[in-house]
């Protein structure tokens, strides 16, 4: 369930692009007012917003917002223009292949997808950079990280809601096996049910796991594997169980001790939006005793934080 506020009564995008042309103008830019409108309309209206400001000013609104703006507000507000898709490519394509190369964001977002997320933004992808998805994965990632990347993002997964038990248990032993019952790790099997399985049937494997040897499947992939890896098996794992309560918990640890996360933190809020934001939200309340709203609210400033307050629902125009 979202948590973006749109106006009951909307302003046309014409007017919109005019507006921000208004606030670009004059003496350092009305960051206030570029916040009230585009933090208040959706992919689709914004995607509008950008066409009436390019026909009527000749020149890309996203181009004007990175001249006019600076730091983090800059950074969430570009990460926020784009559809989800075009913006999953994007901060894929960067972790992959920008000045620092970032293996864990790519891992967060690719492994915490679905597979039809997945196929779309990898089409975009290629349309947009002129570059495969899996041989940026294969040039950057090594070892059994890039191994899992490739068959998550490859393998089609069934995204309903029913389970077969029996294939449950009998995962669930196999992973036993590969793991904890055995000497080193058989990682080729965690990763070939992990990215093959639907993230129902996954969820299944996970509690027949619990049930059948008295222990966690999330505790197993910590004690077997490490890095990268862990965190890629992990992803899968809790986004098949609680999305909301996976990114609860990166939310709370790119906000904890001295100096935030601000590049997760604004990756985590922008990209989920328009998903699933209010369960998060709900999940971090229920985990941390306070509300997503007052946790950003003091770990960040300034428009920034007006920007992030405003996607969590926290104010309307």
């Amino acid at each position: 369930m979202a948590t973006l506020s749109v106006p009951p009564v909307l302003t046309s995008p014409r007017d919109d692009a005019m507006a921000l042309y208004r606030a670009f103008k004059g003496f350092g830019c009305d960051t206030a007012e570029v916040i009230n409108i585009l933090a208040h309309r959706n992919a689709m209206q914004r995607a509008l917003i950008e066409q009436e400001y390019k026909t009527i000013y000749s020149e890309e609104l996203t181009k004007r917002l990175a001249s006019e703006l600076r730091g983090d507000i800059e950074r969430a507000i570009l990460l926020w223009m784009p559809d989800p898709a075009v913006r999953d490519a994007t901060v894929v394509r960067k972790a992959l292949t920008g000045d620092f190369v970032d293996l864990k964001a790519a891992t967060e977002v690719i492994c915490s997808r679905t597979s039809t997320q997945i196929q779309h933004f990898k089409q975009i992808y290629h349309a947009k950079f002129q570059a495969y998805l899996e041989h940026d994965i294969e040039f950057q990632a090594t070892g059994d990280l890039k191994k899992l990347l490739l068959a998550y993002a490859s393998a089609p997964r069934y995204e309903g809601p029913e389970v077969d038990r029996a294939t449950a248990e009998h995962d669930a032993k196999s992973l036993f096996k590969a793991g904890e019952k055995k000497l080193g790790t058989d990682e080729d099997t965690f990763i070939r049910i992990f990215a093959e399985r639907s993230r129902a049937q996954l969820a299944a494997v996970s509690s027949a796991y619990h049930s059948m040897y008295g222990s966690s499947l999330k505790k197993a992939i910590k004690s077997e594997t490490s890095g990268n890896f862990e965190l890629g098996l992990l992803t899968v794992l809790q986004c098949a169980e609680n999305p909301g309560k996976y990114f609860a918990k990166m939310l709370h640890k790119a906000m904890k001790g001295m100096g935030s996360d601000d590049t997760t933190i604004t990756r985590v809020i922008v990209t989920r939006a328009e998903i699933d934001l209010q369960y998060i939200k709900a999940e971090y309340q229920k985990k941390y005793g306070k509300s997503l709203n007052d946790a950003v609210h003091s770990e960040t400033s300034s428009h920034y934080r007006t920007f992030l307050l405003a996607l969590l629902g926290a104010t309307h125009r």
